[in-house]
């Protein structure tokens, strides 16, 4: 099944983010508009490391490759991606690498060198424009770049915010990349839930998980997945995922694919047995509704604390009536914060290039309890995942 949304045949709109944060720049920070932006790609590294590329140099590149350089000239809205230089010897280990002339056709980028070249273009575009600023998002690693711009004004305070706030707000191109990594995601859990008979230990629910998503084209996961069954769920962040599921009611999967570098992040919790008993019918019942409650006030500029507010509201009303909470009313038992013993988390975050996207504002010193593991804080702006 093609799950492919026609708007991912085209090229990653690196060039209008680029331009997004160039924009962020000049309207929060005056920048010059002969300014650079510079940014490095991940670098190659063993089996045991994560190979991943560096998020904010897939946004302004859409390169997955690692040990790669960016520069996007403002002035201009040049963009030039380097590549490392075909190396004879590796060929043999690794194939042949992606040349320029094939980047060229692959990203949306103006011009396509290898790594050996960054010196002397950044010398030659130094001669051509007296003194322009150098934006960085990392302090270089490259050596040869570092002498190249010593005597350059050089900033690396601003340029990291400014993609972290850019990414929040999502673009057509990267919502089809969520989707279709959720589309796969939900083929996942399906599976899953089809193994439920069969599966005598978490761990071969995790296995199914991954194996439908490698089966659809995902072989990365965005995160290190949750299978916890029984008691093993109430643990936040389980990771073992390796206890035997016999003689327990229920496994809560958390659990998401990455696609092309974007994440999805889903959580259902499945009866083993293939039906819920009366009490856990009851919990997932309150839980449907908190999020039904938050879905009907979410809408752009709405504050994230009034929908995690909505949601306690709602849990502590469903709780009552099941007779779990008693001796204080709805409103008495809220003051005290009472069902963050319940729900000690935040309602939802930012999803995107990562799983926990940038841009929340999360206040983890927050007195009040309820809120102080939001990872998003104020308003939600249009166009946010």
């Amino acid at each position: 099944m093609d799950l492919q949304d026609p708007i991912l045949r085209g090229k990653y709109p690196a060039k209008d983010h680029c331009a997004k944060v160039a924009t962020y720049l000049r309207s929060k920070h005056s920048i010059g508009t002969d300014s650079i932006l510079y940014l490095e790609g991940q670098k190659t590294r063993l089996l045991e490391d994560n190979d991943d590329q560096r998020r904010s140099f897939f946004y302004l590149s859409g390169c997955a490759l690692p040990d790669c350089y960016l520069t996007y000239h403002i002035s201009s809205s040049t963009l030039t991606l380097f590549i490392p230089p075909l190396d004879p010897d590796s060929v043999i280990w690794s194939g042949l690498p992606l040349l320029p002339q094939d980047a060229l056709k692959e990203y949306d980028i103006d011009v396509c060198l290898t790594t050996s070249d960054l010196p002397s273009h950044l010398s030659q575009f130094t001669t051509q424009n007296p003194k322009p600023t150098i934006y960085l998002k990392d302090e270089p690693s490259n050596p040869d770049l570092t002498s190249t711009i010593a005597d350059l004004p050089i900033d690396a305070s601003v340029l990291h915010s400014a993609i972290d706030e850019c990414r929040v707000t999502k673009d057509a191109y990267e919502i089809a990349l969520l989707r279709h990594a959720n589309a796969i995601s939900t083929r996942a859990h399906t599976a899953v839930l089809r193994a439920l008979p069969t599966a005598k230990n978490e761990q071969d629910l995790e296995a199914t998980f991954i194996a439908s998503c490698i089966s659809s084209g995902a072989k990365n996961q965005a995160y290190h997945g949750i299978f916890g069954s029984g008691e093993n769920a109430a643990t936040l962040h389980y990771q073992h995922n390796d206890q035997p599921l016999s003689g327990r009611k229920n496994i809560l999967v958390d659990a998401g694919a990455e696609w092309s570098c974007y994440c999805s992040d889903v959580t259902r919790t499945m009866p083993l047995s293939g039906k819920f008993d009366e009490q856990s019918r009851a919990i997932y019942g309150i839980v449907e509704e908190m999020q039904q409650a938050a879905f009907s006030l979410l809408k752009a500029g709405v504050m994230w604390e009034d929908l995690h507010l909505r949601a306690h509201e709602v849990a502590i009303a469903g709780l009552l009536k099941l007779g779990i909470l008693r001796n204080g009313t709805a409103e008495e038992l809220l003051k005290e914060r009472i069902s963050v013993a319940f729900f000690p988390h935040g309602l939802g975050h930012y999803l995107g290039l990562d799983t926990h996207d940038t841009g929340g504002k999360a206040d983890y010193a927050d007195k009040d309890t309820m809120f102080r593991y939001l990872r998003i804080r104020g308003g939600v702006p249009e166009g946010s995942v």
